[in-house]
C-alpha cells in the first residue's frame, strides 16, 4: 500500500476489499453515440436503460435532444462572439518566449525575423485581417526584455534574435507606441541609441502611471509587494467599453500579467491576486449547510478527456456535502469543455448571483451550485479576451481557482487541480489564507480534478504522477498546526485506484465534444457501470475521505455511499432538479 499513501493518513486504511465495476457494455455510451442529433443521444443513453428505472433513461434523453437543438456541442463554438482573433505568428512566438527561465525556447534567426517583420506591418497598418493587437505586442517585448534583464544565459535572446532585432528596431522605433518602447527597453539598456523612450515614459492617468512603475520592477525580473500588487489591479481593472471601466493600455497590462508569471509569483504576489477583489460584490452569502465544498477547477476546461466534477457535485449533494462551482463558459489558452458549458448545453441558467447560489445550495433538492465569474467577479471576467492575446497562463490561472464566492455557516473545504510542479503548495497556501477548514490540491488528468482510474505505466513522465494529492484537514491526531485558529494536520497521497477494487480502464476521451461528455456522465448517473461511473464515484469518494467529511472515515463506506447515491437515481434528479430550479430562484 506504500504507492496508495505516502504517509499514510491517521485512521483506518484506504485498502479497501475487491470493489470491481463490470466491464463496459459492448454497445457503452460514446462508442455508437456520435452521429445524428435525437437518435445519437437516444441511442447512447439507452445502454442503461435495462439498470435503471425508465425516468432516468428519459430525463437524459430529453435533455440532451433539447440541448443539440439549441445549443452547439463543441467547447470552441462558446468563445464569446466578437472577440478580435491573435495574429498567429506571433502568439506562436509568445509561446516560446512568454514563459519561464527553464521552459523559454528562444526564437531562431527565420522565426525572429518574421515575427519582427509582423509586427513592423501591424504597426504601419498593413495588416488589415489579422493585426498583432497591442495586448500581444505587450505580452512578446515583456517576454523579449524580462529574459535580456534576469533569465540564465541558456534562455536569453539567442544569436538569431540578436541580429533579427538590429535589423527591425530601427524601423520599428518609428511606428510602435510609445507604451510598447517602453516595455521593449525600460531603462534604456537594451536597445542602445534606440531605446530612449523607456526611461521618459510615465503613462497617462492615475492607474495607468502606477501600472507603469509597477512594470519597471517587472521588466527587470523584480517582485512586488502584496498592496502594491491590489492597487495596482484595482486600479486598472474592469477593463472594457461601459462607463465603469477602466482606459488603461492593454500592451501595459498584458505585460504586467505575462511578467509576473515569468518571474514566478511569489506567495505575497499570488495572495494580492486571489484577494484583491473578495469586496467588489460586497460580503459574500452566507449559506444555511453544514458542509460546503469550493471547486477549483481550471477555468480553461478539459481538451481531451471527461471531465466528472459536475456529476460528482451531484453525487456528494445526495448526502449533505454541497458544493459550489465556478467558472466561465469559454477561456483561453485551452478553450475547452466547461461546467458552464454543460450546464448551458442542458438547460440551466447559468447566470447567477452568489445570492441566488446561496438559495441553490441551500435547496434539499439541489444542494450544488455554479456561478459564472461574470456575475461573481466583473473585473476579471473582463480580461478573458486580453488573457487570449497574450497566450500563457497568467497569475490568474492559479488564483482564480481558490475562490470563495458564498460562505457557509457550516465546514468549508477547498478542492483545486494542478499540473505544472511549483504550484502545488501555493494553492495551499492559499486555501488556508481562506481559513477553510479542509483543502485538498489533485493532479489529475489534464491538470484537471478528475483523478483516473488507469493503472500507471512503467514509462509515465516524470514529475508528480497523476493522482498525486496533497493537502490538509481538521486533524483527529496531536500532530497538527494552528495558525489562524483552525487547527489541520497535512498529508500526501497517491491514489491507487486497483488497490481500491477497481478495474484499470482508459479515460473516456470527449475531444472538445460537450454532448459527449455529457451523455457519459448522464450514462453513469443513469446506472451504466464503465469507466465514466468510476470515475465519478472515485472522485467523490476521495473528495469526502480526504478531506475529513463526516461519514467518509473509511474509504470502503465513502465509496458505498457515493454508489448508492448514483444507482439509487438520486444524483440523476438532483441534476435534473437543478436545471429546473435554477430558473427559478430570486
Amino acid at each position: 500500500m506504500n504507492s496508495l499513501l505516502r504517509p499514510p493518513l491517521p485512521g483506518p486504511s484506504l485498502c479497501a476489499r475487491s470493489r470491481v465495476s463490470p466491464s463496459p457494455a459492448a454497445g457503452r455510451l460514446g462508442s455508437a453515440a456520435l452521429v445524428g442529433g435525437g437518435r445519437r443521444c437516444r441511442r447512447g443513453l439507452a445502454v442503461a436503460a435495462s439498470a435503471a428505472p425508465s425516468w432516468m433513461e428519459e430525463a437524459g434523453v430529453a435533455v440532451l435532444e433539447e440541448g443539440v437543438r439549441r445549443n452547439p456541442s463543441v467547447s470552441d463554438s462558446y468563445r464569446p462572439a466578437g472577440l478580435p482573433r491573435p495574429n498567429a505568428t506571433v502568439l506562436e512566438a509568445q509561446g516560446r518566449v512568454c514563459t519561464g527561465p527553464g521552459q523559454t525556447r528562444p526564437l531562431g534567426e527565420e522565426q525572429a525575423m518574421r515575427v519582427l517583420d509582423t509586427i513592423l506591418r501591424s504597426a504601419m497598418g498593413e495588416l488589415k485581417e489579422e493585426p498583432a493587437s497591442s495586448a500581444q505586442l505587450g505580452a512578446f517585448f515583456a517576454g523579449m526584455t524580462i529574459r535580456a534583464n534576469s533569465f540564465p544565459e541558456a534562455t536569453q535572446w539567442s544569436e538569431g534574435e540578436r541580429r533579427a532585432m538590429s535589423i527591425f528596431w530601427p524601423r520599428l522605433v518609428q511606428v510602435l507606441p510609445p507604451e510598447v518602447k517602453f516595455i521593449a527597453d525600460p531603462e534604456g539598456t537594451i536597445m542602445g541609441a534606440n531605446g530612449l523612450t523607456g526611461p521618459r515614459y510615465v503613462g497617462q492617468g492615475t492607474g495607468e502611471m502606477r501600472l507603469v512603475g509597477a512594470l519597471r520592477e517587472v521588466l527587470a525580473g523584480g517582485h512586488l509587494g502584496y498592496e502594491e500588487v491590489q492597487c495596482v489591479l484595482k486600479d486598472i481593472l474592469p477593463i472594457g467599453s461601459n462607463s465603469s471601466s477602466t482606459v488603461v493600455s492593454e500592451a501595459l497590462l498584458a505585460a504586467f500579467l505575462i511578467g509576473q508569471r515569468m518571474n514566478r509569483e511569489t506567495d505575497r504576489e499570488l495572495k494580492a491576486y486571489c484577494l484583491a477583489f473578495d469586496d467588489e460584490l460586497g460580503p459574500p452569502p452566507v449559506a444555511d449547510v453544514k458542509s460546503l465544498t469550493h471547486y477549483g477547477e481550471p477555468y480553461d476546461g478539459n481538451t481531451r478527456f471527461f471531465r466528472s466534477t459536475l456529476f460528482v457535485a451531484a453525487v456528494r449533494a445526495c448526502y449533505g456535502e454541497s458544493c459550489l462551482l465556478h467558472g466561465v463558459e469559454w477561456m483561453p489558452p485551452k478553450g475547452g469543455i466547461t461546467e458552464g458549458q454543460m450546464l448551458k448545453f442542458m438547460g440551466a441558467n447559468i447566470h447567477l448571483s452568489p445570492t441566488q447560489a446561496k438559495t441553490l445550495l441551500e435547496d434539499e433538492n439541489a444542494g450544488f451550485a455554479y456561478l459564472n465569474l461574470q456575475e461573481a467577479c466583473p473585473p476579471l471576467y473582463s480580461i478573458i479576451g486580453l488573457r487570449e492575446h497574450i497566450k500563457k497562463r497568467p497569475p490568474l490561472a492559479t488564483s482564480e481557482k481558490v475562490q470563495q464566492f458564498v460562505r457557509a455557516r457550516g465546514r468549508e473545504s477547498m478542492i483545486a487541480g494542478f499540473y505544472h510542479e511549483g504550484y502545488e503548495d501555493p494553492l495551499l497556501m492559499l486555501m488556508r489564507r481562506r481559513t477553510v477548514h479542509a483543502g485538498l490540491v489533485v493532479k489529475g488528468e489534464e491538470g484537471a480534478l478528475s483523478m483516473t482510474t488507469k493503472e500507471r505505466s512503467a514509462h509515465a513522465s516524470k514529475g508528480l504522477p497523476v493522482n498525486h494529492c496533497s493537502g490538509f484537514r481538521t486533524p483527529n491526531s496531536i500532530n497538527s498546526s494552528e495558525t489562524d485558529g483552525i487547527a489541520r494536520e497535512s498529508f500526501k497521497v497517491i491514489v491507487n485506484a486497483q488497490e481500491l477494487g477497481f478495474e484499470s480502464t482508459e479515460t473516456p476521451r470527449t475531444d472538445r465534444s460537450i454532448l459527449k461528455n455529457l451523455e457519459l456522465g448522464l450514462a453513469a448517473l443513469g446506472g451504466e457501470k464503465g469507466a465514466a461511473y468510476d470515475r465519478i464515484v472515485l472522485n467523490a469518494a476521495m473528495a469526502d475521505h480526504l478531506l475529513g467529511c463526516s461519514g467518509a472515515e473509511d474509504i470502503n463506506t465513502a465509496l458505498d455511499r457515493a454508489r448508492e447515491a448514483i444507482d439509487s437515481g438520486k444524483a440523476l434528479r438532483r441534476l435534473m432538479s437543478y436545471i429546473k430550479i435554477s430558473h427559478k430562484v430570486t
